[in-house]
């Protein structure tokens, strides 16, 4: 679908001459909407692509399990208006296995396994470097897809030359450059699963796939298996011991919430919404930029091993 979304440059550099032609012409900087002629005439001046990466998962009663994906999509969409850059269509399936619950019900998450995605963003950023690609930054909008990352943007970095980046654009513990936005206390985690910062955002994202009738405030709790001398507020995968955090475990995450959601939503508004993806979005674009600068030599840009 070709995206017609207007967005607010006023807080970036101006387009270039030649980026207001392209979207003059091309109406679109998502890839599926190019022929391969726009491909090859945005390379003549530009080398860099922005990958969408999310998962799809349960969100408790009240919001659509494509909330990370929102994260994801809508950050990478407004980045690639303001800078002018191509940004892929989103890889949607990320690495959940903590929110498939018991089998039978009937949560909806798809997870894939960690070789799967790493499958998945290895070929993804082979082919777009095999194409002329040379910066590959990946918008990430899961928290867990963070665990498992590492060694193939290790392996896109070390086989090609190509700059590899992996951006986070989203708030759990770290605040960030959303200090002062949202209400919550710290102890109703405003940030985590579900809670203020996601609600607001899927209410900014369409307001009609959220229920927030069915919303409610959910602490976290520690899991049954682990003593009661152990704390859990989040959804880390570390646990609080004797006032320190150096313990971790594998947990399901209807272990330590069986709502699947963590924290307050009942303060999140639209506008709050509107502003998070803003400034992320302003944030994540001016680094890019900066990163648009770096000089790039990528040594080894054919994809032979494509088939197996």
């Amino acid at each position: 679908m070709i995206a017609t979304t207007t967005y607010d440059y006023s807080h970036l550099p101006r387009l270039t001459e030649g980026d207001e032609k392209f979207r003059a012409r091309f109406l679109s900087w998502d890839l599926g909407d190019l022929t391969m002629t726009d491909v090859k005439e945005y390379l003549t001046c530009k080398d860099t692509v922005l990958v969408p990466v999310a998962s799809l998962e349960q969100h408790g009663p009240h919001l659509p399990l494509y909330t990370d994906t929102v994260t994801a999509v809508h950050m990478s969409k407004r980045v690639a208006h303001m800078i002018g850059v191509i940004h892929t269509p989103v890889i949607w399936m990320g690495y959940s296995p903590q929110h498939m619950h018991a089998p039978g019900e009937g949560r909806g998450t798809i997870t894939v396994r960690s070789t799967t995605l790493l499958a998945v963003m290895y070929d993804v950023g082979r082919s777009l470097i095999h194409h002329g690609f040379n910066r590959i930054i990946f918008v990430n909008g899961h928290g867990s897809n963070v665990k498992v990352v590492d060694p193939v943007l290790r392996k896109l970095r070390y086989e090609t030359g190509a700059l590899i980046g992996f951006v986070k654009p989203y708030m759990e513990r770290y605040t960030g450059i959303l200090k002062g936005l949202m209400e919550n206390p710290e102890d109703e985690t405003p940030g985590w699963h579900a809670s203020e910062l996601e609600t607001s955002q899927d209410l900014a994202w369409d307001e009609r796939l959220v229920r927030m009738e069915r919303a409610a405030f959910t602490r976290a709790h520690i899991p049954a298996f682990l003593p009661k001398s152990f704390q859990k507020k989040d959804g880390m995968p570390d646990v609080e011991f004797e006032g320190y955090n150096y313990f971790t475990f594998p947990m399901d995450h209807h272990e330590f919430v069986e709502s699947g959601v963590i924290g307050n939503p009942l303060r999140a508004t639209k506008e709050k919404g509107e502003e998070a993806f803003r400034r992320l979005s302003e944030h994540v674009a001016r680094g890019v930029l900066e990163l648009m600068k770096v000089p790039v030599a990528v040594h080894t840009r054919e994809f032979v091993d494509r088939v197996m």
